[in-house]
């Protein structure tokens, strides 16, 4: 069985981490998809939340990484979508967690507030660390009937 696809979108202030990391996921052989921002002009974080977002609904994506300057306006506006689950990491420590525990489909990552080196870390535990499930399971039941 062939790896998930994952979808990818950054504002201005993260398209060059956004480049970075998607070839990151191509190398360990995650077909994946760009939704932009491709350029420094300036575009609103919520629009391309929204297209990842809208990406993994339609399913054509499994999981997604969004990227601003802090990571925070666009994991609000990620979280705004009913199936999703998106959390921001900060290091390996946290990025692994958000999926062991809270099975996050997807990874906010703020491009101003972490090197490259970081957040490809970030984004290497996320696509390994399965869901543990258990006690988590439950937690997340209660997510989804909000």
């Amino acid at each position: 069985m062939g790896k998930a696809t994952i979808a990818f979108g950054a504002d201005h202030g993260g398209f060059e981490l956004k480049a970075l990391l998607v070839a990151a996921a191509e190398k360990q052989g995650h077909p994946t998809l760009d939704l932009g921002t491709h350029g420094p002009a300036p575009v609103d974080y919520p629009d391309i939340a929204q297209a990842v977002c809208t990406a993994i609904g339609e399913g054509r994506a499994a999981r997604g990484v969004l990227i601003c300057g802090t990571g925070i306006g666009i994991s609000i506006a990620a979280n705004r979508f009913r199936h999703i689950r998106c959390a921001l990491a900060h290091d390996v420590t946290t990025a692994r967690l958000t999926r062991l525990h809270n099975d996050a489909n997807v990874l906010a990552l703020g491009a101003r507030v972490i090197g490259p080196q970081v957040a490809l870390d970030c984004l290497e535990a996320w696509l390994a660390t399965p869901f543990e499930g258990g006690r988590h399971a439950g937690r997340i039941a209660k997510l989804t009937d909000l």
